[in-house]
Parts: C-alpha cells; sequence; structure tokens
C-alpha cells in the first residue's frame, strides 16, 4: 500500500514562498564579482614597477554595472520583510530570521553602493567583523589571536622535516581528480570540479561546482584541502540547503552565514589532518594584513608586507587586492578573509560547548544549509517539528559522533590550563 504524500499546511506553504522570494531576490548579487579589480588594475601596477598606488577609485566602480537596481532591489528586500510580518507575524522565530537575512541584504545592495568609499569598508566590517573585535568579553581580539599564531606557526615554518610538497599538479588534472573525489561522495548529484579563468583564488566553491583557475598549481595535499573545504563543506551545505522543502533560504547564504561556513571549512581541514602550518600561516597572514589596512597601511604597505612574507610580486599582489577589492588602494579594507578564522574559532567554541551540556547531536545540523551559529538553537526547534529536514550529507567525522565527542570532551578542562605554567614545568623535558 502506497504511503500518503502529506500536503503541507498553510503555515510551510507561506514559509516556502517568502523563503523562495528571498532566494531569488538575493540572485543577482555577486558581490565578488561587483568588487574585483580587472587585470588592467594589475598591469598597470606591475608597469609602474609596483611603486606606484593602484589607480582604484569610486569612478573606476561606476565603470562596472552591478546588474541589478539598487534602489529597486532595497525595496525589493524590505517588502518581502514586511510580507514576513503579515503573514508570518512579529515574533515568529522564522520570521525573525528571514527578516534579518532581508535587512543584511540591503546593507550588501548599500555597502556595493558605496564601492570605493569609507562606508564600503564600515559597511564591511559590519557584514563580516573587524579585526579588532573580541570573541567574548575580556578574550583576545581577532587580531591578537593572528599575531598569536603567527608566533607559533612561524618557528614550525624554519622546520626542514615541515615543508610542503612541490605544487607539479596542473589545473587540468587536478579537475580530474577532484571529480573523482565529487563521483565517490555525491554520485549521481550533477556535481563538478571545472576551469576558470574568473577568479582570484586557487579554488573557489559556486552553488555545483568547484572552481580551479587555470593557471594555478597543487600538490596532493592542497587536493585533499579542496577536497574537504570546497567538496565537503561548501558543496555539502549547499546540496542540503536546497534539499529543504520549505526554508529553502537555507541554499544560500548571506554574509553572516560566511563566518559559520567558512569556519567549519576550516575546521574540516584541521579534524582531517588536511592543513598544514604554511597553510595556517597563509590564512594568518591575512588576518594581519586587514588588521594593518584598518590601522591605516595602504596597497603598497600591504604589498609589501606579503613580500617580506617571501612571496612573489604575483602572489603578493593577488593577496593585497583581496585586502583592497571594492575599496580604494589607500581605503581601509575589505574584511572577508577574517571570516576563515574567526569562523573556525566560533564553530569550535560552539562545538565543544554542545559536547560539554550532553549535546552532542546539535553539532551535525550545521551542516544543514547556509546556517548560522546564532539560528541554532531555533534550528533543533525548526528539525523537530518537521520545518527543517536534517542534513542529508554529511562528513564522514559528523556521522559518528562518538569519536568527536570523545576528542571534545577534554577540551574545557585543558582551556582552563595555564599555559605560561606549563612551559615553565615543561621547560626540562622540550
Amino acid at each position: 500500500m502506497r504511503k500518503k504524500t502529506l500536503k503541507p499546511s498553510a503555515y510551510l506553504t507561506e514559509v516556502k514562498t517568502l523563503s523562495d522570494r528571498i532566494l531569488k531576490a538575493q540572485q543577482p548579487i555577486r558581490i565578488l564579482d561587483a568588487i574585483k579589480w580587472d587585470d588592467a588594475v594589475k598591469q598597470e601596477f606591475f608597469k609602474g614597477n609596483c611603486k606606484k598606488l593602484p589607480t582604484v577609485s569610486p569612478e573606476y566602480y561606476l565603470k562596472r554595472p552591478l546588474g541589478f537596481d539598487p534602489v529597486e532591489k532595497k525595496h525589493e528586500f524590505y517588502q518581502i520583510e514586511r510580507d514576513l510580518v503579515r503573514k508570518l507575524g512579529q515574533l515568529n522565530p522564522l520570521s525573525v530570521i528571514m527578516r534579518r537575512i532581508c535587512r543584511e541584504y540591503q546593507d550588501v545592495v548599500r555597502m556595493l553602493e558605496a564601492r570605493g568609499t569609507s562606508t564600503f569598508s564600515n559597511i564591511s566590517q559590519e557584514l563580516y567583523g573587524s579585526s579588532q573585535d573580541v570573541f567574548h568579553v575580556g578574550d583576545p581580539t581577532i587580531a591578537d589571536l593572528g599575531s598569536m599564531m603567527e608566533a607559533t606557526l612561524s618557528q614550525l615554518l624554519k622546520l626542514d622535516f615541515l615543508v610542503e610538497e612541490p605544487k607539479t599538479i596542473n589545473a587540468k588534472d587536478a579537475v580530474v581528480i577532484l571529480n573523482e573525489k565529487i563521483e565517490s561522495m555525491f554520485p549521481g548529484d550533477g556535481l563538478r570540479a571545472m576551469i576558470s579563468d574568473g577568479i582570484i583564488a586557487d579554488a573557489a566553491a559556486g552553488t555545483d561546482y568547484v572552481k580551479l583557475r587555470a593557471d594555478a598549481l597543487f600538490n596532493m595535499r592542497d587536493l585533499r584541502v579542496l577536497e574537504v573545504h570546497e567538496i565537503w563543506v561548501h558543496l555539502g551545505t549547499t546540496l542540503n540547503g536546497l534539499a529543504q522543502p520549505y526554508c529553502t533560504f537555507l541554499g544560500k547564504g548571506p554574509p553572516s552565514a560566511t563566518v559559520t561556513q567558512e569556519g567549519l571549512a576550516v575546521l574540516m581541514e584541521i579534524l582531517t589532518f588536511s592543513s598544514t602550518p604554511n597553510r595556517l600561516m597563509r590564512l594568518i597572514n591575512r588576518v594581519r594584513a586587514i588588521t594593518l589596512a584598518e590601522e591605516g597601511a595602504d596597497f603598497l604597505d600591504i604589498f609589501n608586507f606579503f613580500i617580506d612574507k617571501g612571496m612573489d610580486r604575483e602572489e603578493s599582489y593577488t593577496l593585497s587586492s583581496r585586502v583592497f577589492r571594492g575599496s580604494s588602494s589607500d581605503g581601509m579594507p575589505f574584511t572577508k578573509d577574517l571570516t576563515y578564522i574567526k569562523g573556525f574559532v566560533l564553530t569550535f567554541n560552539f562545538m565543544r560547548l554542545a559536547v560539554s551540556k550532553g549535546k552532542p547531536d546539535r553539532i551535525p545540523l550545521l551542516f544543514c544549509g547556509k546556517t548560522m551559529i546564532e539560528d541554532m538553537k531555533v534550528l533543533v526547534d525548526l528539525v523537530e517539528e518537521g520545518t527543517v529536514v536534517a542534513p542529508h550529507f554529511l562528513p564522514p567525522q559528523f556521522k559518528d559522533l562518538m569519536g568527536l565527542s570523545a576528542w571534545l570532551s577534554f577540551s574545557r578542562f585543558m582551556s582552563s590550563m595555564n599555559f605560561r605554567q606549563l612551559e615553565q614545568d615543561y621547560a626540562n623535558v622540550l
């Protein structure tokens, strides 16, 4: 006898309709495409022997249309926000979450309207954070974390036995290897790796693909990082989000979801022993560069910062342009690259607290889609009532929580120990 498919309630139908409207409204917004610098800026910089600031101003960005009308787009999100109150109510948990997302996308539009100005960077700090933010009251800032980790990693990078293997795998061969990984992890889901000329980073994830820069070179450890970071986390959470029957907004994340997403991705690198001191140092260097830019450093200062770190002119330019994209070459930074380390700390703390409170079953819900840590308590209720479905895909480390729970169960005690005293006590041992 065939099981009857229950018809969604009027409430769930309304939730899906409003959620779909958010998804549709955000489709033309492409933050990174709207703020990246074209190749002419790079050519001009190198033509001047890397001695002159790139000519990037508000007028430069005006020549790069956004692909949508900012006034109409802000009004569209405002109308969805108003309809959420009219249809779901002021205090309904989903209404609260979706209204916050609508306001956040309005901020994104305002940020893109202000490209090349100080307002752009101010809104960037609101969306992604600042290096001067603290994690909790009395804790070190993100900038402090960067300095502390830089000191430790600098020592490790001096060790000959921790040198990474040469990068000998070209993008074409890397695509083949990654597609084999994708097919084994997501058989029949239509995901793929592909080559692209239009990205700054070596690799980036889209809705159903991972793009590799055409001229990038990799080693096998790099590809392992891409597998667990881009495929397991970014593509995995996208698939889980797009599979949501009602809360379809979980398939696409606003900037605040980037913090959790990148934090999960870096955490996955650590859990699988895929990361390296060199990889972490690259992430920390981005934090240090944003810190310097927030303190007044311009593009040339940041370029020379990366040169002093031993990078060639090509990579130094690429990383410096990440810091100032969307801004001017002597303005305040675009702070998205803080989300890797910031998100790692916040996500790790959420997980260890979940274990210490006897609630490790909350941890896999991070993979329901493009989630935010601040919504996790509501998400638990939504999964229990069937409004949100539990994640179909989970990385192996999160399918069986016993090992993860055992590892994290010591974390509260370990973090309470005085590290300086440990250094003194172990002085005759190390």
